[in-house]
């Protein structure tokens, strides 16, 4: 209202706005102001995790809304009420005419607000065009702060322009920018505290979305992290954060840490819901007006357009559809059973819906492993030949300098624990990662002459671990893997058609260390503290050399965890270049060492 009250356009609409329209308002008295319409079904993205498994199928160019047909129901619907309208997708900023949309939008007389919501790709390169056709808010889709983890999500080059993208915002003068973040439980509920300080030296509002069901992502309540949960994960780290006031129709439930230039906000959608004080309406790529986001009934726009249907007759089908709307959630109990659109047919929030169909693979349990944080990527407005080395903690992207050749590697930086186990309250030291290759012996001390996982009658048995003592445990194990000279190259210059190689197989091996009492039938499930993976290439054979290194408190050893992460990165690598050639070796699958347990230390020498 403030922004409205500066501005002569703002002042001008305030002055001649219209009484509400009665065919914007439903039944239970909520009245609509705020459209979201979605440009297009297509994303300059990749992933593999936003649609359903069956895929999606795309309508066809000619069902799809024009320019003219965009406009001319945006009109209309100022006309009856609605005062702010985004632009979604797919990726809206694809869409070749966009920034002419953009400036079409803002001749519309009564239309306070032009906002978009991207994945940021093109952003930094459209941004100045776009604020000059009028655009006047921005929320960009970021649901990680690791750039390996980025691009394993959506398969394609990308971080550092998402980041460009936020600091070309913040340059222009975007007040605030809004990072929109799905967190999930087992994938990034751990890097909660990096995103509140991304909020410390920028003018961003980063919005933590609670994790909601549609087709395809095979919603669990498990995975769902519940905004008092985050709530209180971040007041245990910054305990003087301040409760901001919002509007009667936010969405939004904001806070601030005292100093910093920026706020978080929290999307209550699923604990907390805020249907009672709905104003939204969305209009899909193809022209279907849906009155509610969790609901499947749909009224086509697009063919009462065509046919010739008056604005009269398009205000009555409009005014119709709003008043079945129903109180909440498009009237079911359990909207986890809910049919609906995959969401990016919905035109909801870009990027995470690249994530929803991801965590349908991995288990609902909190995260054993914490990525780290790319600080350059928060503090400074990016270069592209830096993302991807320098973490803040746990784990860096390098390249190996004791090399003497052109290697590219992974390499574990021995800068302390990644821990998210409320249970371990030791700092772990850094540990000597690179080991030997050979196998030519091995002392292992008070071996057992009978195997430990079968009873007397030779039964499979899980062993009691009960009666043992805490201790810290640790065991390093390797792989390699022999791609030959073709596929070896194609690794090494980064040309696999798949993505980068080499972080793709890392963070399978680290999903890997978390998932082996799911895998190993008779292994108990260790909580673990850390989890190193390392890549390196080795000219000489042709080969990727793998390590993994894994570390818990507790009873039993992670020797499985360990030789699993070794497996799983190797399989992995294997996946990424099996279509260059099927010629492929995995190789040297071994423990190397491992230290902690009543048997005693191990060491291959």
């Amino acid at each position: 209202l403030q922004e409205l009250q500066s501005s002569g356009r703002g002042r001008f609409l305030l002055e001649h706005a219209a009484p509400f329209s009665a065919f914007l308002t439903d039944s239970f008295g909520r009245q609509h102001n705020y459209l979201r319409i979605s440009l297009t079904e297509k994303c300059n993205l990749r992933c593999q995790y936003c649609m359903p498994e069956e895929g999606v199928q795309l309508t066809p160019k000619s069902e799809l809304l024009t320019a003219q047909e965009i406009i001319s129901l945006a009109r209309l619907f100022v006309k009856e009420g609605v005062e702010k309208i985004r632009l979604t997708g797919g990726e809206p900023l694809i869409r070749p005419d966009v920034v002419d949309i953009v400036g079409q939008l803002y001749k519309i007389e009564g239309l306070k607000t032009i906002a978009v919501t991207t994945n940021g790709i093109n952003l930094a390169r459209l941004l100045p065009r776009l604020k000059e056709a009028g655009l006047n808010a921005i929320n960009i889709s970021l649901d990680t702060l690791v750039p390996a983890k980025f691009e394993f999500i959506v398969r394609r080059k990308g971080f550092h322009k998402v980041m460009e993208g936020i600091h070309k915002a913040t340059e222009l003068g975007y007040r605030p920018v809004k990072v929109n973040c799905v967190v999930m439980r087992g994938f990034n509920e751990d890097e909660l505290l990096g995103f509140v300080d991304f909020t410390k030296d920028l003018p961003l509002d980063v919005r933590f979305i609670e994790y909601m069901p549609f087709d395809g992502n095979k919603w669990n309540f498990k995975k769902m992290v519940s905004y008092k949960e985050m709530l209180d994960t971040i007041k245990q780290r910054w305990p003087e954060l301040e409760k901001l006031p919002c509007e009667a129709s936010s969405t939004a439930k904001s806070y601030k840490v005292p100093h910093f230039q920026g706020q978080i906000s929290f999307i209550t959608s699923m604990s907390e819901h805020f249907c009672g004080s709905c104003n939204r309406l969305r209009i899909t790529a193809d022209g279907n007006l849906k009155v509610c986001l969790f609901g499947n009934s749909e009224v086509s726009l697009r063919d009462h357009l065509r046919s010739g249907a008056s604005e009269e007759e398009l205000v009555q089908i409009i005014g119709a559809a709003v008043g079945r709307k129903k109180k909440q959630h498009a009237g079911m109990f359990n909207i986890s059973q809910m049919k609906n659109r995959p969401m990016i047919l919905i035109g909801g929030f870009p990027l995470e819906r690249c994530i929803l169909k991801l965590l349908s693979f991995f288990p609902p349990e909190p995260a054993l492993m914490s990525f780290p944080l790319c600080q350059d990527a928060l503090q400074n407005p990016p270069n592209s030949k830096q993302w991807g080395h320098t973490f803040s903690h746990g784990l860096t992207l390098r390249a190996n300098p004791s090399s003497t050749f052109d290697t590219k590697c992974l390499e574990a930086s021995p800068v302390g624990q990644v821990s998210v186990d409320c249970q371990s309250k030791e700092t772990s030291p850094g540990s000597e990662f690179c080991m030997g290759d050979s196998g030519s012996s091995a002392k292992v001390p008070r071996a057992s002459d009978n195997l430990t996982h079968t009873d007397e009658e030779g039964r499979a048995t899980m062993v009691d671990v009960g009666g043992k003592t805490d201790s810290r445990r640790r065991a390093v194990a390797g792989a390699v893997v022999r791609l030959g000279e073709k596929a070896f190259g194609m690794v090494k210059q980064n040309q696999a058609k798949k993505g980068d190689v080499l972080a793709v197989a890392q963070i399978a091996g680290i999903q890997g260390a978390k998932l082996t009492s799911q895998l190993i039938p008779l292994c108990h499930n260790i909580p673990l503290n850390h989890v190193e993976v390392s890549l390196s290439l080795d000219e000489a054979r042709y080969a990727v050399v793998i390590r993994s290194s894994c570390q818990t408190w507790g009873r039993t050893g992670v020797e499985m965890e360990a030789l699993t992460a070794a497996s799983l990165a190797a399989l992995a690598v294997y996946d990424m270049c099996k279509a260059v050639t099927h010629d492929i070796v995995i190789e040297e699958v071994k423990l190397l060492s491992k230290t902690g347990g009543q048997r005693g230390d191990f060491s291959r020498v």
